[in-house]
């Protein structure tokens, strides 16, 4: 059972993560000639500009506390005027793939961290072993991040990201297909057990 520091812990690294995935999207748009993220504030990895209460807060404590496999969370969209971009069709999927992206290179320096500590033992059974839980959970959690984000299924960034393969006209409408027929996708895939089989492969072969 999760003790209310396990909790709090979970959450920090969430916030932590989806900042990170929040100003990775920022970023890439600033550089492809859109600042409205910037002017907003948006490049900063002070979590709360990028909390929205249902997804950074709400969805992911219940999914701790009903103990569900899958633990994720969203931050609020970074805003995007895509008139501002250099060449949308190829700047849009460019910045969707920088959130998970940026996940991904967390996952890694997680795994790479405890690698470390693993290499020396003496450290690993003191203080080590703390940050060795802590780096286990920041490689889990983005992992996670990562592929459920990948999923083309729309708000998700797979969905912008497979647009740049597809006909304008057939990518508009896949992006504004009905949001509750999108959730209902989204819940069966990662109910089913293929999403999460791959979710723990990629978390084992990182470990």
């Amino acid at each position: 059972m999760l003790l209310p520091i396990d909790i709090i812990v979970y959450i920090v690294i969430l916030f932590f993560s989806i900042a990170v995935h929040e100003v990775a999207h920022a970023y890439v748009a600033y550089l492809r000639g859109d600042d409205t993220a910037k002017m907003a504030g948006r490049i900063t990895l002070n979590p709360i500009p990028h909390i929205e209460l249902l997804g950074s807060i709400i969805v992911p404590t219940m999914l701790l506390i009903l103990k569900v496999p899958v633990i994720f969370g969203w931050a609020k969209p970074v805003p995007i005027n895509y008139r501002k971009l250099k060449n949308p069709r190829v700047d849009i999927p460019l910045i969707s793939v920088a959130g998970p992206v940026s996940n991904m290179a967390l996952s890694l320096l997680s795994a790479a961290g405890i690698r470390l500590i693993k290499k020396s033992p003496n450290f690993e059974f003191g203080f080590g072993d703390a940050i060795e839980t802590f780096l286990c959970v920041m490689l889990t959690m983005n992992i996670i991040l990562t592929i459920v984000n990948l999923i083309p299924v729309p708000p998700l960034d797979g969905s912008k990201i497979i647009t740049y393969f597809l006909p304008t006209k057939i990518a508009a409408k896949f992006l504004n297909i009905n949001s509750h027929i999108c959730l209902i996708i989204l819940f069966l895939l990662l109910s089913s057990g293929i999403t999460l089989k791959f979710i723990s492969y990629a978390i084992n072969f990182l470990r």
